[in-house]
């Protein structure tokens, strides 16, 4: 039986993003493996995958410790067997990759998913950290029968600029997909216009200015709700913090709705979508916005801009600018009809280019492709 494990820095993360694609991979035939930190989560051992705990710390920069990771992982590697590991986020495709390549595994996926904090920095630390990370990466992507996903083409250009990544090792999928039988085109709510931001709590998602646009809007006289939406990130330096989100919450500049895994039914509360990023792989939740018929003010950043069509399923804004945040929401609260046809543009892009099934038939197709040249060079 043919064997694949995912590597992922939480296992809730491969649940909400590529379980579907595990499905697929169980329905062949394939026996799927997940390797994460913690316990298994009920819903994996029920639904056919083998779990195996590995301790990998998200914010950890001990070298001893990372070093022992990597270890860990090359011990699974050989214990398990696969003929293809599958690894997602940063730490477990420069972990995973070296593993794969130390246990000699016989295919690699590498799933760019976000560039994180030290490519969007440009302070002295971040510019020494990505001077290390450039030996990382080299030897983590240099696996002979290898592809690394990206999300959008942005990353796709950095790194092949950066590290000489071979264009033939480069693939482009936009986004982990969207279950369009689940998240449902809805008609908008009557009321206060409800402006809702779906993401970990980080500073890096432009929260901070989400806070200030809404300070700004209520100085305007504009009646709007803006609501956020997920939890604090406690394994995330960047996180912002319950003092901070009290603060806001007690001043009237928002509503904290917590972490909510019915975003269908968040979308059908709100009027608009709005993600403030300094950059991203490709936002789930602006397509499942997108999907629900919704409206997005998001940043002009790489990941951001590849999620709508400009000016027609969203309005594309400036990174870091509340003010010129604010102005975008405040047009489309006062000019609903532009609003709704957004909305119901988004719903047709969701269609086209968001579908779930497409973006697993796209993984399926790599896995092949790696697959069957590992048996062409066995």
């Amino acid at each position: 039986m043919k064997k694949i494990a995912f590597v992922v820095n939480n296992s809730d993360f491969f649940i909400s993003h590529r379980m579907p694609i595990g499905f697929a991979l169980i329905a062949k035939g394939v026996e799927v493996h997940v390797i994460g930190p913690g316990v298994c989560p009920e819903v994996l051992a029920e639904k056919g995958f083998k779990f195996h705990s590995v301790k990998m710390s998200r914010k950890g920069m001990n070298p001893f410790a990372e070093v022992l990771t990597i270890l860990a992982l090359r011990h699974l590697f050989k214990q398990i067997q696969p003929g293809l590991v599958h690894l997602v986020t940063i730490k477990p495709y420069l972990y995973g990759g070296i593993a794969a390549r130390l246990a000699r595994v016989p295919a690699v996926v590498s799933a760019v998913a976000g560039l994180g904090t030290v490519f969007i920095d440009n302070l002295l630390k971040a510019k020494i950290v990505r001077s290390v990370l450039w030996f990382l990466y080299r030897f983590s992507f240099g696996h002979k029968n290898q592809k690394v996903i990206f999300q959008n083409s942005n990353d796709a250009c950095l790194f092949s600029d950066w590290i000489g990544l071979a264009d033939k090792k480069s693939v482009l999928i936009r986004g982990s997909g969207v279950d369009l039988k689940g998240y449902k085109f809805v008609q908008e709510p009557e009321g206060v216009p409800v402006v809702t931001l779906v993401a970990r709590l980080l500073i890096d998602k432009g929260i901070c200015e989400f806070v200030e646009a809404s300070q700004i809007l209520k100085s305007h006289g504009i009646p709007v709700r803006m609501c956020l939406v997920g939890d604090i990130d406690q394994g995330n330096r960047t996180s912002v913090t319950k003092e901070q989100l009290n603060e806001w919450s007690s001043q009237g500049l928002i509503e904290v709705w917590g972490y909510r895994k019915d975003i269908d039914q968040v979308y059908a509360e709100s009027n608009i979508a709005c993600l403030p990023s300094y950059r991203e792989g490709l936002p789930k939740s602006l397509i499942e916005a997108a999907a629900c018929g919704r409206a997005v003010v998001t940043t002009d950043v790489p990941g951001c801009r590849d999620a709508i069509e400009a000016d027609v399923t969203g309005v594309l804004v400036p990174v870091r600018d509340a003010e010129a945040l604010a102005n975008a929401i405040q047009d489309l609260i006062q000019n609903s009809e532009k609003r709704k046809s957004m909305g119901k543009a988004g719903r047709t892009l969701a269609e086209q280019e968001f579908s779930i099934e497409k973006v697993v038939d796209a993984h399926l197709d790599i896995y092949d492709e790696l697959l069957k040249s590992t048996k062409v060079n066995g």
